[in-house]
């Protein structure tokens, strides 16, 4: 991850918080893509307490790696240079994932992967992803201690491989002269929130750069059953809060705005946004494209249109996303998943400059 690359995406983030203004204050639309998701696929070789993607009996129609070339250079003409981040499912048991991201490369899109890092072990894999010069990659971790990691995740024995993965990465990416960031993406769940600090040391003894925290949300009937964390534990969560909020304040590489935070016991006690955090944004900055080409600005809301026969300018000035911009910015719900929670201009400089400091530590 180079400054330059930090400062030219910083740059469009500015223009993009301006233009929301203009839109809050005066209703006029000058808004662009700022925030870029891919989900490649719905398909997943792990099964997550939290998530119904596996268990699904069958999947949408998956648009092809030409399909999404095309997608992706058609936002490139419409906005400019920009960083995607690439999702599912697991993106790497997409035929074809790893040609998509030496599209990437080769057509100047800086890109990120969020992986559940299994497919890491292969050191072949390993090189291929390296070689095609990543802005970030994700990794999905729970926990320190296998025993909980591997339970939430579903899959025996995963903790041990995705370090050995991590280990992978980190020496092809210092093989290569490279830089960028390894993140580990943690779901805060009854069953790990005590061991979270913990990770803040692990995480650079195993060669990652930065912690991103999520919140579980409601969906399967195991997070009702045991990963909702409840009012008789509210205390105890304020206070790995508080000792994550001291250790961010200390230095420590946790990207998560003290917002975000503070707000862990908001959204397990499941209330509304307040005031200081609205209206929501995503609908002025979002562009999630779906495995089968619709697009999204947030999955609460219906699509507004489909990158398979819509360019990206199209569908961003579309009536339908004109409606869904309405829509979203008076909505009140508290989202702190990491591609929607609230961020400021701030927070995104914050972020960078934890990433840098991570880098020049490593």
């Amino acid at each position: 991850m180079k400054a330059l690359d930090l400062v030219s995406l910083g740059s469009k983030h500015v223009r993009n918080a301006l233009s929301e203004e203009l839109y809050l204050r005066t209703g006029r639309d000058v808004t662009r893509p700022a925030s870029i998701f891919a989900e490649v696929v719905e398909r997943c070789n792990y099964k997550c307490r939290y998530c119904d993607y596996w268990r699904r009996p069958n999947y949408r129609e998956e648009m092809s790696i030409e399909e999404w070339q095309r997608a992706l250079s058609s936002l490139k003409e419409f906005i400019g240079a920009y960083h995607v981040e690439f999702a599912g499912g697991e993106p790497y048991i997409k035929k074809g994932f790893l040609d998509l991201l030496r599209f990437c490369r080769d057509n100047d899109i800086h890109w990120g992967v969020t992986t559940n890092g299994g497919a890491y072990l292969n050191k072949k894999i390993v090189a291929q992803t390296v070689e095609a010069r990543p802005f970030n990659i994700n990794i999905s971790i729970d926990s320190v201690d296998p025993t909980i990691h591997n339970y939430s995740r579903g899959v025996e024995n995963s903790l041990d491989d995705i370090v050995q993965g991590i280990r992978n990465v980190s020496e092809m990416r210092r093989a290569e002269g490279l830089d960028f960031p390894i993140i580990i993406k943690p779901v805060v769940h009854k069953l790990n929130f005590r061991r979270l600090p913990e990770m803040v040391d692990w995480i650079q003894q195993i060669g990652a750069t930065a912690l991103s925290f999520q919140p579980v949300e409601q969906g399967t009937q195991e997070v009702e059953d045991e990963l909702w964390i409840g009012e008789n534990e509210m205390d105890d969560l304020i206070k790995v809060r508080d000792e994550l909020l001291r250790l961010k304040r200390a230095g420590a590489p946790i990207l998560n705005g003290e917002a975000v935070l503070n707000a862990w016991p908001n959204h397990f006690r499941r209330e509304k946004a307040p005031p200081e955090v609205m209206p929501c944004r995503v609908g002025m900055r979002n562009y999630f494209i779906r495995s089968d080409g619709r697009l999204e600005v947030c999955w609460f809301f219906k699509p507004i249109g489909n990158v398979r026969t819509q360019t990206a300018r199209e569908i961003w000035y579309s009536e339908e996303a004109r409606t869904r911009r309405k829509e979203t910015i008076a909505c009140d719900k508290l989202c702190l998943f990491t591609c929607l929670a609230q961020r400021t201009l701030q927070d995104k400089l914050k972020m960078g400059l934890t990433l840098l400091a991570g880098k020049n530590a490593a």
